[in-house]
C-alpha cells in the first residue's frame, strides 16, 4: 500500500515519510520530522521539531508532538523527540521534545498507550508497554519503567521514577519515587500492596508474587525501620530476582533529594545534554 497524504495535510520540505504512512485531514508535519513505515498519523496532528517517530504508530486527534518544552531555560536549541514503535497516541495528548539541562531528548517507548488528553513534558522517558490513563500528567525529567499503569488524573512532579509493573490509582499526586510492582495511590501517594493482577497478566509466577507480598510486609507492614528491613531482604538466601530489584530501586530512591533518584543526577544530564545537542554527540 502506498503511502497516503490528505490533500489538507501539510508537510514541511526536508520531513520524511516512510512506506505506507497515512497522514489524515489538517495534519501539519515539520521540516525535521521522521516518521517510520505504516504509521497512521491524524486528523489534525501536529508533529514539529527534530522529532523521531518509529514504524507502525497510530497518533490521532489534535496530539501535539515534539513542540517546544514548556521550560525558560529553552533557548532554541535543537532537542529531540523520540518515539518507539506500535504507541497509540491519542486525542489531545502532548508531549514536548527534550531540554539540554535535561539530557536533550524526550523518549518514548514501543507498545505503549497514552490516552486522551495527557500530557509528557520535556526530558521524560517512557520505557515499554506503559498505560497513561486519561490525563496523567508527567512533569519533566519522570522515568516511567516498564508495564507501568497510570490511572486517569494522576500526576507526577518532575524528577521521579515510576517503577515497573507499578499500577498508580486515579488522581494520585507522585511527589517521590514510586517502587516496583507495587500499588500506589492517594493524595499524597503511598504503597497500598503488591500488583498482583498486573503482575499475573504479565506473566509472574505465583511464587514471584508471594515472594514480593512477602518483601511488600516487611517493608510497608511490620512497623519496624525501612533500612533493617531492607538489610533483612538482603540477608536472606536465594533472592528472586523482582526482589531485588526492589530493593535496587529503593536503595536509589534514598540518594535522591527528597526521595527522587533522578535529582541526584542532574549535573549528569546538563553534561549529556551539552554532548549531545551543542557538541553534536551521537544520541543512543
Amino acid at each position: 500500500m502506498a503511502t497516503k497524504i490528505h490533500s489538507t495535510a501539510v508537510i514541511a520540505p526536508g520531513a520524511e515519510l516512510g512506506a505506507d504512512v497515512e497522514i489524515g485531514p489538517y495534519t501539519v508535519v515539520g521540516a525535521q520530522v521522521c516518521v517510520g513505515d505504516r504509521t497512521r498519523i491524524g486528523p489534525q496532528v501536529m508533529l514539529d521539531g527534530a522529532t523521531e517517530i518509529g514504524e507502525e504508530n497510530f497518533i490521532v486527534g489534535q496530539a501535539s508532538l515534539g513542540t517546544p518544552p514548556q521550560d525558560f531555560s529553552y533557548k532554541g536549541e535543537d532537542t529531540r523527540l523520540i518515539v518507539g514503535d506500535r504507541n497509540t497516541i491519542r486525542e489531545f495528548v502532548t508531549i514536548n521534545r527534550g531540554t539540554i539541562k535535561g539530557g536533550g531528548v524526550t523518549r518514548i517507548g514501543s507498545d505503549n498507550l497514552l490516552m486522551a488528553c495527557c500530557h509528557v513534558a520535556h526530558d521524560c522517558e517512557l520505557e515499554d508497554r506503559v498505560i497513561l490513563g486519561n490525563g496523567v500528567l508527567l512533569a519533566g525529567h519522570t522515568l516511567v519503567e516498564h508495564h507501568a499503569n497510570l490511572s486517569g488524573m494522576a500526576g507526577a512532579v518532575a524528577f521521579i521514577t515510576i517503577g515497573a509493573h507499578a499500577y498508580i490509582g486515579g488522581m494520585t499526586r507522585m511527589s517521590k519515587d514510586v517502587p516496583p510492582y507495587m500499588i500506589v495511590d492517594g493524595h499524597d501517594s503511598r504503597v497500598r500492596g503488591v500488583n498482583t493482577i498486573g503482575l499475573k497478566r504479565a506473566g509472574f509466577t505465583p511464587e514471584e508474587i508471594e515472594e514480593l507480598r512477602v518483601a511488600h510486609r516487611k517493608l510497608w507492614r511490620s512497623g519496624g525501620a525501612r533500612g533493617a528491613a531492607l538489610e533483612e531482604l538482603r540477608a536472606e538466601p536465594n533472592l528472586g530476582p523482582h526482589v531485588k530489584h526492589l530493593i535496587e530501586s529503593m536503595d536509589r530512591t534514598d540518594l535522591g533529594l527528597k526521595g527522587r533518584y533522578r535529582e541526584s543526577r542532574r549535573q549528569y544530564y546538563i553534561e549529556l545534554g551539552k554532548r549531545r545537542i551543542l557538541e553534536g554527540g551521537t544520541i543512543s
